[in-house]
């Protein structure tokens, strides 16, 4: 039988939104497997590094030149029983590296049902049949928007930014700014249900604006931005000052121009991570990314409904018919980690400060672990689990073996490790180097 240890050769997707050249963390990590296709050009946006058996940049054994996917269709076994039962033989994720130079579209990704109805539509555009919540961890400073901001905040905006309110409509921003300030501290569920249709009826209005409309009120937009400053939108919010604002409408107004994505910011959460915080975003969720590298992981699926800062194929009115219009400070969407109970640790790892983390998303699809093994001989045994692995080492030097056989590791390889094996990480750098690993995994309870 197959050792369930296979380094992979993974590809990168070359999108106008990702960092150029060697500035691509994405890139930097292809170019670490010997390719004969790739060739990394300074002048050239690179995106996305794609670690899966996704057929629209399927991975391959680096040794063999065989798919991922042709691997584990000879070798169910790599998946585990359980596994392959309920997903089938695929691996049931879809394991990234984003790097972010310029704003991404405005975004959401659709619940089973809607996407098997839009792929049975479109399926040029929506590509697969099956939903996609997705979680990013960022690995350098990352910005973005995500979820719906408190009503409180959106009011404040539609009250000191005009642009903002013309677009909105008068009227229905008067009714929206009138039902927030009527918010009781604790909101009955039936209050909760009016206030996600008024905030409906206020997004949906603002993303129906006529072009020539938000043409008009993007000069007016970058015009007070640029005059007020720290002052912009009479000083911002406590999560997002003015001077913040106003950055953001100057940058996405030169990435973008005249977009009604420059003005749905104030209607989402801006959210920093450092490295190691994470996010984990619902199907039907709205988000954009704006800057940074980050791991990402997802159901395998390639659906995204976009509607402003992209180039690409826009389905405006399905991204307002979908969105849940859950409401709520960005605090509510970020990930608290916890430590990996079924890895063990040698002494040279306890004594150098090295660690394990747990990013564990409510779903059944994957969970991804975060590894650093500090100095020389760090050590980490992870117990075999009944579902496939895949791993990335975004930074410093070591080895990895399953049974026998033993790998070495460095920045950008990446490696799948099949179900019900033990695997072993060790360090191999100086005293003060760190071993980063992260791993992408599914195990069905």
């Amino acid at each position: 039988m197959q050792v369930p240890l296979l380094r992979l050769q993974c590809g990168v997707n070359s999108y106008d939104w990702g960092k150029k050249g060697n500035d691509s963390a994405a890139a930097r990590f292809a170019a670490a497997t010997p390719s004969e296709t790739l060739s990394i050009q300074a002048d050239k946006p690179y995106a996305e590094l794609w670690m899966g058996t996704h057929p629209s940049n399927p991975s391959k054994d680096l040794a063999t030149g065989r798919t991922l996917l042709d691997h584990i269709q000879d070798n169910k076994a790599l998946l585990s029983t359980a596994v392959s039962a309920k997903y089938g033989d695929k691996l049931p994720f879809l394991f990234k590296i984003l790097s972010i130079n310029k704003a991404l579209s405005i975004q959401a990704h659709p619940n089973k049902k809607l996407a098997e109805q839009l792929h049975a539509r479109d399926p040029k555009n929506y590509p697969d049949d099956n939903h996609k919540p997705e979680m990013a961890i960022a690995v350098t400073p990352f910005e973005g928007f995500c979820g719906f901001r408190p009503l409180a905040e959106i009011a404040h905006f539609l009250e000191t930014v005009p642009a903002l309110k013309s677009l909105v409509g008068e009227e229905i921003a008067d009714e929206f700014i009138a039902n927030a300030k009527a918010q009781p501290e604790e909101p009955s569920e039936e209050a909760i249900a009016k206030s996600k249709k008024i905030l409906q009826k206020a997004f949906g209005s603002l993303m129906s604006s006529e072009q020539s409309a938000v043409a008009t009120e993007t000069a007016n937009l970058v015009k007070q931005a640029q005059t007020e400053g720290a002052e912009f939108a009479a000083g911002g919010v406590e999560s997002t000052p003015g001077a913040t604002m106003a950055e953001l409408v100057t940058r996405l107004n030169g990435q973008y121009g005249e977009d009604i994505g420059i003005f749905v910011q104030f209607f989402l959460n801006y959210v920093q991570l450092q490295a190691g915080e994470a996010l984990f975003l619902v199907a039907d969720d709205i988000h954009a990314y704006i800057s940074g590298d980050i791991v990402e992981c997802m159901a395998a699926s390639d659906n995204v409904v976009r509607a402003g800062l992209t180039p690409k194929f826009k389905d405006t009115k399905t991204l307002v018919d979908m969105l849940t219009y859950n409401f709520a400070p960005i605090e509510k969407q970020k990930m608290v980690p916890a430590e990996y109970p079924y890895a063990t640790l040698n002494r040279a790892g306890y004594s150098s400060g090295s660690a394990i983390t747990l990013y564990d998303p409510p779903i059944d699809e994957f969970a991804v672990i975060l590894i650093k093994l500090k100095g020389d001989g760090a050590k980490a045994t992870f117990e075999p689990i009944e579902g496939p692995s895949v791993i990335i080492c975004t930074g410093g030097k070591g080895r990895i073996a399953v049974g026998s056989k033993v790998e070495e590791v460095a920045e950008g390889y990446v490696f799948f490790v099949g179900a019900s094996a033990e695997l072993v990480i060790e360090s191999t750098g100086g005293e003060d180097d760190e071993l980063t690993l992260f791993k992408a995994f599914c195990e069905v309870e």
